[in-house]
């Protein structure tokens, strides 16, 4: 399968689409399901996303594999044949893998279907790195569209690119692996005046910067050390010329943790802190949480179970325990439902010079992940399916 993993790999990057754009991308996933055979198969869920079944010949429970789809804003600089001929957009962070892959054990399991022990929901899920603002996507639209009912999958399991870990690696989590992440945005209202005359306002810039470096201690500060949290301004604007107070300033940010308990804490210490520095200058402010996503946890039973077959495959030097990551998934709100388990595929070669990281402009993978991809998740798959072969399907309304 290797030169046609590669070709459908090279075809979706050569043609990547934006969040909640993903039209040619979903259309391309859809025709190759149909030809396989599957059953069930539902387009336009979420905007852009597909669904299917595979339905083995043999009774079982119903497992559900989700791979992204959505590209990035990103020009690339690669000079390779397949280089995106969408200008300014780019598979900077390998979901043009994740589609490869779980198409490659579409086709895996379409060849083995008498033998398969229950029902396996493939999952095309667009918008993963965020919908455009005014719009709904991804992960939670998927879910409130009915992704995971009808049947419900007794477990999830998705991959993601590292560029880190080699080509024919695969590194894993137990618990936490990637973090919550919340986008703030803060409007902090003053009063406007002259320039040189700074008593007759309330300057929002300095109470601006105040609040940045109060935030910061939120983490220094207010929660224990031994918990990862961080809070980041990213963005500051206010003022309109250089010898007026500026009457307000706007800030956005994220905030991000391994542990659901720190990120409310941090939440509500955001909001007291921002209210307490507002009131000691004079000034107000405004916060407003979006965009959030949830930890993504990793059930440990199911990664304890799983991880015999990926050692059986990969063999047991090749199957690594990774530190948790800071940046987010929205695969975590499935986890949420269902118990899922999320592992990294190594896709880096430094020998090729390789190395690159996620979301940027020289991004590439060794494609010879791919057929390391497809065979860990199709052996992850149907084990799963063996192991729990007894157990009754999971009402889709619990």
């Amino acid at each position: 399968m290797r030169a046609r993993l590669v070709e459908q790999r090279r075809d979706l990057h050569m043609h990547p689409e934006l969040s909640n754009r993903e039209e040619r991308t979903s259309r391309v996933v859809a025709e190759r399901l149909r030809a396989l055979g599957l059953a069930d198969i539902k387009t336009g869920v979420a905007r852009h996303g597909v669904t299917a079944l595979l339905v083995g010949g043999r009774p079982g429970p119903v497992v559900a594999v989700r791979a992204d789809m959505d590209a990035l804003p990103i020009q690339e600089t690669n000079d390779v044949p397949y280089k995106s001929r969408n200008p300014g957009v780019k598979h900077a962070c390998g979901h043009d893998v994740h589609t490869t892959v779980a198409l490659g054990v579409a086709e895996v399991l379409s060849r083995l279907k008498a033998e398969v022990r229950g029902t396996v929901k493939f999952i095309f899920q667009p918008a993963e790195e965020g919908a455009p603002a005014g719009e709904e996507g991804g992960a939670r639209l998927m879910i409130k569209e009915g992704v995971l009912d009808n049947p419900r999958p007794r477990a999830i399991f998705g991959l993601h690119t590292e560029p880190n870990l080699q080509a024919g690696q695969v590194g894993y989590h137990v618990g936490p692996a990637m973090a919550s992440s919340d986008t703030f945005n803060v409007t902090v209202r003053g009063k406007s005046s002259h320039g040189a005359q700074p008593q007759n306002g309330v300057d929002a810039v300095v109470v601006a910067a105040q609040c940045v470096l109060a935030l910061q201690n939120i983490r220094s500060r207010r929660i224990d050390p031994l918990e990862p949290l961080v809070i980041t301004v990213g963005t500051v604007n206010g003022g309109t010329r250089h010898n007026i107070i500026a009457g307000e300033v706007r800030m956005t940010g994220t905030m991000r943790t391994l542990n659901d308990q720190v990120r409310e804490r941090s939440l509500a210490l955001m909001r007291e802190t921002l209210q307490s520095v507002t009131a000691a200058y004079g000034a107000t402010f405004e916060l407003n949480i979006e965009d959030s996503n949830p930890v993504t946890f990793n059930e440990p039973r199911l990664v304890e179970e799983t991880l015999r077959t990926i050692r059986r495959v990969l063999g047991e030097a090749n199957v690594v325990n990774i530190k948790p990551f800071m940046p987010a998934e929205d695969f975590a709100n499935y986890v949420k439902i269902v118990p899922g388990f999320y592992y990294f595929l190594g896709v880096g070669n430094r020998a090729k010079g390789i190395t690159a990281g996620w979301h940027t402009a020289d991004f590439d993978v060794d494609e010879e992940s791919l057929v390391v991809g497809v065979k860990v998740m199709s052996n992850v798959l149907l084990d799963y399916l063996e192991r729990n072969e007894g157990a009754k399907a999971v009402d889709s309304k619990q």
